[in-house]
């Protein structure tokens, strides 16, 4: 890592699953891969021995590699509870270990993610991979899905949060200036409309 990029890690959390990656952002949006894998627990584990597995991962990732920041993807709800159970439990280790490593965590919704690295917030797990590829100029795409979901996630954010990268010389690159002037246009309309409902307009 270098001053003039950001190093994210990336946490697509789970359970018997949990997929973690960490990219160099640079401004301009370029990216490099720095690690990718995922940390799994044995499903026949009690609940607690599972989450300090997870936790053990998440943390032996941030000392190897020391991230600046995490990137972790938000919980929704799903039919099947027991999955969004372990997903938001595996989630808050996550946050945890990052808040133990004195780092800033956040999370982003998976159309979020989808929507930054695609253009789409509905694209499916192969156009993410694939995607992901291409932005990390990978020759295979990442294996599993989690750990592709993972960095995503990583590249996701670094990309919505142009202002935590270091620059080379002061203010915006021209790549990121459009990037940052398309995703004010993009929330304008739905401030206006959120004004008109208040005042009565």
């Amino acid at each position: 890592m270098t001053s003039r990029t950001l190093r994210v890690l990336g946490i697509d959390p789970g359970l018997t699953r949990c997929g973690v990656g960490v990219v160099d952002v640079a401004r301009d949006r370029s990216a490099t891969l720095v690690h990718v894998g995922v940390i799994r627990s044995a499903v026949d584990d009690p609940i607690e021995r599972r989450l300090a597995t997870i936790a053990a991962g998440i943390r032996a990732v941030v000392a190897e590699h020391g991230p600046a920041v995490v990137a972790v993807e938000r919980v929704f709800a799903q039919h099947n509870r027991s999955t969004v159970m372990g997903t938001a439990q595996a989630s808050g280790i996550a946050l945890l270990v990052a808040a133990e490593a004195g780092l800033p965590a956040a999370t982003h919704t998976p159309s979020e993610v989808k929507a930054a690295v695609t253009g789409y917030g509905a694209a499916d797990k192969r156009q993410v991979q694939t995607m992901v590829a291409r932005v990390l100029r990978l020759d295979a795409l990442p294996q599993p899905a989690d750990a592709a979901d993972a960095l995503a996630l990583a590249l996701c954010h670094a990309w919505r949060t142009p202002a935590s990268i270091p620059a080379a010389s002061g203010g915006l690159t021209p790549a990121q200036r459009a990037w940052a002037e398309a995703e004010t246009r993009a929330k304008t309309p739905t401030r206006v409309a959120r004004t008109k409902i208040r005042t009565g307009a």
